[in-house]
């Protein structure tokens, strides 16, 4: 078996879109970035790579009909070969969980091991399969959170703080399993129209502003991702654009192509109407620090700034460009070809959403380093292939 065979087989290219769950998770904890996180990266990045294999294990007679060209059908790898990729890749992520975060971090790979081999062997072609997939990625974010550690909170505070990020990159998730579907056959108009509408309104809830902790101390005094036990103090800025879902369906429901280009133009223009409504309620929030400031004789954090207001709707409105442009291309000519390139660019697509949620928990950098690794990650992929 070649490496250029094994590379294809596990699609490795995309594994680029796994550290930023664990990344977002770490940060939204206020988790600070260390050895053990990047730990449990590699441990993530070995179970995708299970399921990669796994997959085309599982898959290989469908393959042999619709994808012959794939590593399995092809006869490049064999069918028991493929298995043991995925046996071993399993047991290294579990292992790598192990060393890196104990039994904080086993907890959390243990089920993302079980969800992945159950999608491939059991769930995929059921209604369950979308679901098992979303809370593999909701895994991931979480596996991030719990990370042990010097300055890493309680299991149950952790989780709490992690929710909401978790929650919108599994929203992302069951939008490219739902598009996944209709990758051979093409897609009803219905499909693509309403897992754009899904991405829009996950654009948006990315963008808007988490609560910020008014401590005297520095270090308590940086932006907080905290999930407060109310969600509306989460989300305190008005969603312009979540309305533009129900305007999308009633628009797609019509056979007109006229119609249709309309709908997915209506929701383009509402996404970037609420995520401009985001942006300036972030970017007047540092300016309203001038006179606290004056009072209290302390100066605004760094995370006050407008550094991670800009690369929080820098990122939004690249996930949007990214997956939500191919879903409007899918949404006015739903071919198989169309579907199958909005499902490519969302596996990648998910990188700039995770970019969006870092740095909303306070770590623009790093957000903005992801952002760096996405064109790359979009280069290798007319390689080999993340589908």
């Amino acid at each position: 078996m070649r490496l250029a065979d094994l590379a294809l087989l596990v699609r490795a290219p995309a594994a680029l879109s796994v550290p930023g769950d664990v990344i977002a998770g770490a940060v939204a904890a206020g988790r600070p970035l260390g050895a053990r996180t990047f730990g449990v990266i590699g441990s993530s990045v070995c179970l995708y790579w299970a399921g990669m294999a796994l997959n085309d294990y599982a898959d290989a007679a469908v393959d042999g009909v619709e994808r012959p060209d794939r590593p399995v059908p092809s006869g490049r790898v064999p069918r028991r070969a493929a298995l043991a990729v995925a046996g071993g890749l399993t047991a290294a992520g579990l292992g790598l969980a192990a060393v890196a975060g104990g039994r904080r971090s086993v907890c959390a790979a243990l089920p993302l091991a079980g969800l992945v081999w159950a999608y491939d062997l059991k769930l995929k072609s059921t209604a369950a399969g979308g679901f098992a997939m979303a809370g593999a990625r909701v895994l991931d974010v979480l596996a991030g959170a719990v990370v042990p550690g010097s300055g890493a909170q309680p299991a149950g505070v952790a989780l709490r703080r992690a929710a909401v990020p978790a929650a919108l990159v599994g929203a992302h998730t069951g939008t490219l399993m739902a598009l996944s579907r209709h990758e051979i056959g093409g897609a009803p108009v219905r499909v693509p129209a309403a897992t754009l509408a899904v991405s829009a309104v996950t654009a948006l809830a990315a963008a808007v502003p988490v609560a910020r902790s008014d401590s005297g101390s520095a270090a308590q005094g940086r932006l907080s991702s905290a999930a407060p036990s109310r969600p509306a103090a989460q989300f305190p800025a008005p969603l312009k654009g979540v309305g533009a879902a129900a305007r999308l369906r009633e628009l797609c429901a019509a056979p007109s192509e006229g119609l249709r280009a309309a709908a997915s133009e209506r929701l383009r223009a509402s996404a970037s109407e609420g995520l401009r409504v985001a942006v300036s309620e972030r970017l007047r929030a540092p300016a309203s620090e001038g006179p606290r400031v004056a009072v209290s004789g302390r100066s605004p954090t760094t995370s006050a700034g407008t550094l991670p207001a800009a690369v929080t709707a820098g990122a939004a409105l690249a996930y949007l460009g990214a997956y939500g442009s191919a879903q409007v291309r899918a949404v006015r000519e739903p071919s198989a070809g169309n579907v199958q390139r909005a499902v490519g660019a969302g596996i990648l697509g998910l990188m700039p959403l995770q970019a969006a949620l870092i740095a909303r928990g306070g770590s623009p950098r790093v957000a903005a380093a992801l952002g760096v690794v996405h064109p790359l990650a979009r280069r290798l992929a007319r390689r080999i292939s993340p589908t």
